[in-house]
């Protein structure tokens, strides 16, 4: 017998037919001989009409009253889908993240969970009940509902696996599984069978969105194994665990990440001396704009240049910020562009294969594919280049590196 947690999200459970589905499938997996717990997240848009609401009545509510607003959403949910198992046979039992004591912090909107008390699940699993807990969802020590934020749902799903030490936690969504790629794109892009946590994130943090962040770093730390699954066809899905050698072995390149939401920007001509980074970068992420690739140069006169890379949406306050800066040092002058992209190779075999960066920067070089920026990681190698080349770029990386094949070994 296998313990095994499973999340649904919006889309997953958006409509009542849905819900009955997932029942199904729960249902299905439950005759079969597992445990199971499941993570479930509100219907499809009903955060974001209870979130309406709250603005009608005042633009900027108690962040309190937010969260034991918006945690009604899975409320609703986790009772609807007892209900459905109830009508297949399958005897199960709601909890919202406060009745199963999921501790957080205090950080209305963005709670981080500190302790998980599984004692309630782990009498319902012996008494061979399913267990359904509401995502998204928890209280402090002060008894306060509190949220996690974006992803939170696979955040408690990933929470509770490691808590209950679950042989697997499935994200089940509207994809079948982690691709090369992005299928839009590419669409010779192939599904994973398998990538390790470190890919996971990387991908995740280039741009793709199977999967929050955090809950894949959760995973990780905890070594719970995940498999993302699609909710509305049978499939094996793609495992995500740790690295073996095995996979070490195999494809150099595992995957492009890519993303369109960045924006850059460079101050040039200002003092090469101890602490000016500081001056520019730190004044900047003081602002809570976060920064991602950096590159510094520094010229024969001694002046020095920074070009760093933000969110889209930062790149106005941004620019204001760093034209201030650039006024205080005595900076020759700022530029800003919008219109960049950042397109990413992400593969553990990189470790253990010399040659890789040349063989992109030769893809993008034959496509006529100029390189604004560079950043490196062990596993990752990410340029920043024009947006307008950005599928190009994804196409011809993804054949470059043979990504087309089942194996995905370059020649």
């Amino acid at each position: 017998m296998s313990l095994i947690v499973q999340k649904y999200g919006g889309t997953s459970v958006g409509t009542v037919e849905r819900i009955q589905a997932v029942a199904d499938k729960v249902a299905k997996s439950y005759r079969s001989g597992n445990q199971l717990v499941v993570a479930v997240s509100a219907m499809s848009g009903e955060t974001n009409r209870l979130i309406g609401l709250a603005k009608e009545i005042d633009d900027q509510p108690s962040l309190r009253e937010m969260d034991v607003l918006v945690s009604t959403g899975e409320q609703v949910t986790i009772a609807l889908l007892c209900m459905a198992l109830a009508k297949v046979g399958i005897e199960a039992r709601s909890y919202t993240g406060a009745q199963v004591r999921i501790l957080t912090d205090s950080s209305h909107g963005k709670a981080r969970i500190q302790a998980i008390d599984s004692h309630l699940i782990e009498a319902d699993l012996n008494a061979g009940r399913v267990v359904v807990v509401a995502g998204f969802q928890g209280s402090d020590d002060s008894g306060n509902i509190t949220t996690l934020g974006r992803g939170g749902s696979d955040t408690t799903a990933v929470a509770l696996a490691a808590a209950l030490k679950a042989d697997e936690c499935q994200i089940y969504t509207d994809v079948d599984g982690v691709y090369t790629t992005d299928p839009r794109v590419v669409s010779r892009a192939r599904r994973l069978d398998k990538i390790t946590f470190e890919e996971m994130l990387e991908m995740a943090s280039q741009g793709s969105k199977i999967l929050q962040i955090r809950s894949v770093e959760f995973a990780g730390k905890y070594n719970v194994p995940l498999r993302v699954m699609s909710s509305f066809e049978e499939g094996p899905g793609t495992l995500i665990s740790l690295e073996d050698e095995d996979q070490m072995e195999k494809a150099v390149v595992s995957g492009i990440a890519f993303n369109r939401d960045e924006a850059k920007l460079t101050i040039r001509g200002i003092p090469d001396q101890p602490g000016v980074a500081y001056k520019v970068l730190g004044a900047i992420s003081a602002a809570n704009v976060e920064i991602d690739v950096i590159v510094q140069n520094v010229a024969k006169d001694n002046s020095a240049t920074i070009t760093f890379t933000v969110h889209r949406n930062d790149l106005a306050q941004a620019e204001a910020l760093l034209r201030k800066i650039a006024e205080d040092l005595g900076a020759q002058e700022v530029d800003a562009d919008d219109r960049i992209a950042k397109v990413s190779i992400v593969g553990v075999g990189m470790r253990s294969h010399a040659g890789v960066a040349s063989q992109m920067f030769e893809a993008l070089a034959q496509e006529g594919i100029n390189i604004q920026l560079i950043t490196t990681s062990e596993i990752k190698i990410t340029v920043v280049i024009e947006e307008r080349y950005l599928e190009l770029a994804v196409r011809a990386l993804h054949s470059g590196f043979e990504l087309d094949t089942q194996d995905g070994n370059p020649s």
